[in-house]
């Protein structure tokens, strides 16, 4: 646990010149107000203010002044950073209002009140690793995005045929600088996809991560002169980008309790009844792990995302998979989310829809073997199998009838989030696609 004082010290010691005060809005983008190092003691005294009426999801113009909280145990150097100015460190803020109150509709807050929620149950630790996977693009003479991709190269695939692997390799070794765990990087299966993968972490923690590595990636990669985008499904007939999030919870003892020696699989009665909670809430929480009309782009058969609601404990064509670890490592996968999502939000409704099964003993159906993608409508009917959304407006119309989805948001995220959702999809569906006009003009 970091205190002022040590902030002050590491700042000198490190000849820090400029310090970013980091939030996340509510679509899932960081944002930032940049301070010069001899304002850092303002910081540090929750005094640095900002217009909150400007920020996504934020309050409404006669509301506009807003506070940063530096939590002070995210202080980082940014050791990417190397500006002709002086080292660049960051402190990763909670927004509160005017008046010195928590701001509700703040993602971080949104997270800490559903964490507070496992508490109350008697846990201690929401545990998640992700695996966010990204494309790597060239960038043009004048630095805009093109769609030639990085490399050509195929699953695990290594160099010169994986022409990305500096990349990936510069990305890790920055990474590492900053005290991140790292566990593996490799070449995915389309053509200038990656993924890095590192070390589980509490909730909060993981999702700081998540941003800070979001921000670290496109970074790096602009400077090897490639664009990264973790939009999930950027070209069409090869496999997206999904942010495969692998969850447990520990007791206040360390325990992991998902898992039971004793059974099949390694998972325990609270596993079983978390898995069914996520389940029972997929359709509704869809719009929060899966909020672009993009997203349902990478939701289709034949490319490896999930589609249907189930689990097992090998089957990858399932939502929910068991992976092969046990003991200290059991978890399960949820494999529908991606990594468009806000991660706060996106762990926030997967932890409230876990914690509705455990209190209320859902029971799950089954573990499934079969390939799901082989079976027919009437065969997945049968055995009660139901669809993820389709798209955008599937997926708000599930949310806004999930008392779930408002109760673990707060009411104005819940709002604020539906309305910017709402205009998304009524701007789509008023374009004119090249699909269209490709299939229609010539004969019509």
């Amino acid at each position: 646990m970091y205190t002022r004082e040590d902030i002050l010290k590491l700042a000198k010691d490190n000849d820090v010149r400029y310090v970013r005060l980091q939030f996340t809005d509510m679509l899932g983008t960081v944002k930032n107000v940049e301070i010069p190092v001899t304002n850092l003691h303002k910081a540090l005294d929750n005094d640095v203010m900002f217009d909150g009426s400007s920020i996504k999801g934020f309050v409404r113009i006669d509301e506009a002044d807003m506070y940063l909280y530096p939590d002070l145990n995210t202080w980082l150097v940014l050791e990417w950073e190397k500006p002709p100015f002086g080292k660049v460190a960051r402190l990763i803020c909670d927004v509160y209002k005017s008046d010195r109150t928590p701001y509700e509709a703040d993602p971080r807050f949104v997270l800490k009140k559903n964490l507070a929620e496992l508490k109350k149950l008697g846990f201690d630790k929401f545990n998640v690793g992700v695996e966010p996977e990204f494309f790597l693009f060239r960038l043009d003479s004048n630095g805009r995005p093109t769609m030639e991709f990085s490399d050509m190269g195929g699953y695990f695939d290594l160099s010169p045929i994986d022409g990305s692997e500096d990349v990936r390799r510069d990305i890790v070794l920055e990474l590492q600088k900053m005290g991140f765990e790292m566990e593996v990087s490799h070449h995915e299966v389309a053509y200038g996809q990656h993924e890095i993968n590192f070390h589980f972490d509490n909730a909060l923690e993981a999702c700081d991560n998540i941003q800070t590595f979001k921000v670290l990636v496109k970074n790096v990669a602009r400077r090897h002169g490639y664009h990264a985008t973790f939009m999930p499904k950027p070209v069409q007939g090869i496999n997206g980008s999904g942010m495969h999030s692998n969850l447990s919870i520990s007791d206040k003892a360390g325990n992991n309790v998902f898992y039971d020696k004793d059974s099949v699989n390694g998972l325990s009665k609270t596993a079983l009844h978390f898995i069914a909670g996520v389940m029972k809430h997929a359709q509704s929480f869809g719009l929060i792990c899966n909020p672009i009309v993009n997203s349902y782009k990478r939701l289709v058969p034949g490319y490896e995302a999930p589609v249907y609601i189930a689990w097992s404990d090998s089957n990858r064509s399932t939502m929910i998979r068991i992976p092969a670890a046990r003991g200290k490592g059991q978890r399960i996968e949820v494999r529908s989310v991606d990594p468009s999502a806000n991660p706060y939000l996106a762990m926030s409704v997967l932890l409230a829809a876990g914690l509705d099964g455990i209190r209320n003993e859902i029971t799950a159906l089954n573990p499934l073997k079969k390939n799901l993608f082989k079976m027919s409508d009437a065969e997945r009917r049968r055995m009660g199998i139901k669809n993820l959304p389709e798209n955008l407006k599937e997926a708000i119309d599930f949310f806004v009838d999930s008392p779930l989805m408002k109760e673990s948001l707060g009411d104005e995220l819940f709002e604020k989030f539906l309305e910017a959702k709402v205009r998304e999809w009524d701007e789509y569906k008023a374009r004119i696609t090249p699909y269209e006009l490709e299939k229609y003009l010539p004969i019509i």
